[in-house]
């Protein structure tokens, strides 16, 4: 019988010392941003941080534009959401948030004025 009160016991404190997966989505985020960011993925995109909005299940992604492409002209030509939208569906690192039906959300500001964003895209289960 005391075997049966521990085994219960023990489960139940396992149970209650998992983390929900709101937790760890905002702990990760928190964690990435303070361990990689700034990071500059090529001499014109930064990723600046990463954030989690919990409210909405959304995974938010800030970048800033810079160099050539933080201009008008190259902006208008190009399809950001397209872009985005591919690379997530091709992505397995998000593969738990995107089984979850998490959203996606993406900013792009100018580093020139950052009060300028050149883009945003949100995400939702249904482009993905």
């Amino acid at each position: 019988m005391k075997s049966l009160w521990l085994t219960a016991f023990i489960a139940l404190f396992l149970m209650a010392c998992q983390e929900s997966l709101e937790d760890r989505c905002e702990r990760e985020a928190k964690d990435y941003t303070r361990k990689n960011c700034p990071a500059q993925f090529d001499s014109n995109i930064r990723l600046d941080s990463l954030t989690f909005e919990r409210s909405t299940h959304t995974i938010h992604y800030h970048y800033t534009m810079t160099g050539m492409a933080d201009s008008e002209a190259v902006m208008d030509r190009l399809d950001i959401a397209a872009v985005v939208k591919e690379e997530l569906k091709n992505t397995t690192t998000m593969k738990v948030y995107k089984d979850h039906q998490y959203n996606f959300k993406y900013t792009y500001r100018s580093s020139k004025d950052k009060s300028r964003v050149w883009g945003e895209v949100l995400l939702t289960a249904n482009d993905y």
